[in-house]
């Protein structure tokens, strides 16, 4: 983006992302030329590898952020994540205070945090390391998700850490934690993602969460969420197939039984 996408989530513009699970730079590129602000690259349940994410943020440049799920809460996965360049990154499971500072933590180079300096993509492959710890922890995006009750009870405390930018929420993963798997429209989730939301909104903290497809996107926009996310590219893809298979099923009779 050509407009630093930090300072946008910050000042709560509404940004749409779209969730890229595919290790393809070509199907990246592809949503990035559609005009989508940032991508979310899952590298938590999508097909990545660090091969394929640094592959993807080279591609795609600066037409979209691009925002890396790591597997895991460890410094290892953050390391790597953001080695590649990546704009940001989405934390799973957040389910405490706790959880929210190792993730800064690790995020952040020292004094602030406990990130190690390498010489990959993000430090100029070693011929720039002084920019990169001057800049990094001013420029990169933090995202906690909170996907499980335990981290609604604590989104007082989580969204008061300092360094973190925005809170993401899981509404399906949530759904589940409460023995209600899948079923975002019960009146007990709906109510749990309404205390983050409101959370957030009371504290000042930029909120995002996952729209299946546009008419919940537009509802989420409307309800406040500035950070948008959606579909994903195995969703896009599965539809498009079975609407062109159908629509051929029913004008073609070569394809008839």
């Amino acid at each position: 983006m050509k407009t630093n996408f930090k300072a946008l989530l910050v000042e709560k513009k509404p940004l749409i992302g779209t969730l890229v699970s595919w290790p393809f730079p070509e199907t990246a590129e592809i949503a990035a030329d559609a005009g989508f602000d940032w991508l979310f690259l899952d590298w938590e349940h999508g097909l990545h590898g660090t091969r394929s994410l640094q592959q993807i943020v080279q591609t795609v440049g600066k037409r979209s952020a691009c925002i890396v799920r790591v597997p895991d809460n460890q410094a290892v996965w953050i390391s790597k994540a953001l080695d590649t360049g990546a704009a940001g990154l989405i934390i799973p499971h957040v389910d405490s205070e706790e959880d929210a500072r190792k993730a800064v933590l690790s995020a952040k180079y020292p004094p602030q945090g406990t990130r190690s300096i390498g010489v990959a993509r993000a430090q100029g492959y070693g011929h720039d390391v002084r920019r990169s710890v001057e800049e990094d922890n001013l420029r990169t995006v933090l995202v906690a998700q909170v996907e499980h009750i335990k981290g609604v009870r604590d989104i007082e405390k989580i969204v008061t850490v300092p360094g973190l930018d925005a809170v993401f929420i899981g509404p399906f993963d949530l759904s589940a934690s409460m023995n209600k798997p899948g079923r975002i429209a019960d009146e007990d989730v709906r109510q749990a993602i309404e205390n983050v939301r409101t959370t957030c909104v009371r504290r000042g903290m930029p909120s995002g969460i996952f729209a299946p497809d546009v008419e919940a996107a537009k509802k989420a926009l409307s309800e406040g969420y500035s950070l948008v996310c959606v579909g994903t590219d195995a969703m896009v893809y599965a539809s498009a197939m079975r609407n062109l298979g159908s629509r051929l099923h029913s004008t073609d009779k070569k394809w008839k039984m």
